[in-house]
């Protein structure tokens, strides 16, 4: 079975995802932030760097899905390539942070991946509003996400709307991460899993 984790920065997915994997026994499989030699200079100038970032992330991605995600029979994913050309990289061309010609560019190297690409079986995305976002990245402590415009958490936000609204490609989970904490309350994160058990993957045995 393979689990995909989807939304805004901060929303919990990465905790999520830790969590399900214990859960189930599934190979985690992160978001390479972390190793990405642009992101700290990217979120300091996002023009400049909008292209270099995305472009680390998508090569980062297929990675990912050719030496993880293809051929592991049970595996979660903490944000899936989809999400970085449709929300990510879009977002960025539409606001005129990422130019016309790298838009097309990076395009065309992420239509040109896809046909390698696994599709998950469920899409759990998680919603978040702007005070749970910005109250989730202050607890993580990362110096370079601290000022990032609230206006550029909404339009991911709005993208994520139109997106996961039109997501077709597998069922789609879609977690009130306003409403339901499911790090620090047990019934929460019980109810996560009943969910996705509604959708026949389930102990002890995932479909």
């Amino acid at each position: 079975m393979y689990l995909a984790l989807s939304g805004n920065i901060g929303s919990g997915k990465s905790t999520l995802t830790r969590m399900l994997s214990e859960r189930y026994g599934l190979l985690p499989v992160y978001e390479p932030y972390a190793e990405n030699p642009y992101l700290e200079d990217f979120y300091g100038d996002m023009r400049r760097y909008s292209f270099h970032s995305q472009v680390y992330f998508l090569s980062r991605r297929l990675e990912q899905h050719l030496t993880l995600v293809r051929d592991t029979r049970e595996v979660v994913q903490d944000r899936t390539v989809f999400e970085d050309a449709n929300i990510f990289a879009r977002h960025l061309q539409a606001t005129g942070q990422m130019e016309e010609r790298d838009w097309q560019t990076y395009l065309g190297l992420y239509r040109g991946i896809l046909p390698a690409l696994r599709t998950p079986d469920l899409l759990i995305h998680i919603d978040a509003s702007l005070p749970t976002l910005r109250r989730r990245i202050a607890l993580r402590g990362r110096d370079y996400e601290q000022d990032m415009p609230g206006e550029y958490l909404l339009g991911l936000n709005r993208l994520y709307e139109e997106w996961v609204g039109e997501f077709d490609a597998c069922p789609v989970l879609r977690i009130d991460g306003d409403r339901l904490d499911f790090v620090q309350d047990a019934a929460a994160f019980e109810w996560v899993c009943g969910q996705v058990a509604g959708y026949g993957f389930g102990l002890p045995l995932l479909r």
